[in-house]
């Protein structure tokens, strides 16, 4: 296990880094072990300009070489530990719920993996609403600027660690 307290490190829990690291096992053994011999039984099939499993098996190669080297940069620099304090302070790991724009909204600020499966909005910590609300408590009333120029106004209503 990596852990390392960078701006470009991810907080997970352990449970995130150990089902990641899974998969990232998975996907580096038996899943590039199973795309070879998808691409050997395709290129077996004949000609490779007009063959589809072959162009398809191809394409699949480079998705889990892709995520491979996503899960690799992810697991080296991840952050990993317990849920950060109940103390209402919004960062990385706390579920907020917040009235953005005065729409109540609630999500995860931290990274995509942590949610898994489930159908939480995530916004990263380096998203610019992520990044504006960081170190803010309860309470706290702010605006950032949105990509599009706007400025939102953003009121915390909580901030509790994610128990997923």
């Amino acid at each position: 296990m990596s852990t390392t307290n960078s701006a470009t490190a991810a907080w997970l829990t352990q449970e995130a880094f150990d089902r990641l690291k899974a998969e990232l096992d998975h996907l580096s053994g038996p899943g590039r072990a199973e795309i070879v011999q998808k691409i050997e039984a395709a290129r077996q099939e004949g000609d490779l300009k007009e063959n589809g499993g072959y162009h398809a098996a191809k394409e699949e190669q480079g998705k889990i070489e892709a995520r491979i080297r996503q899960l690799t940069a992810l697991l080296r620099d991840a952050h990993v530990g317990e849920a950060p304090a109940d103390d209402g302070i919004v960062e990385p790991g706390m579920i907020v719920v917040a009235k953005i724009a005065g729409d109540e909204e609630t999500f995860l600020l931290g990274s995509r993996e942590i949610a898994g499966d489930s159908d939480l909005d995530v916004f990263s910590e380096k998203s610019p609403l992520g990044a504006a609300i960081v170190g803010h408590k309860e309470g706290d009333k702010l605006s950032y600027t949105a990509p599009n120029g706007k400025d939102i106004t953003v009121e915390i209503m909580s901030a509790k660690p994610y128990a997923g």
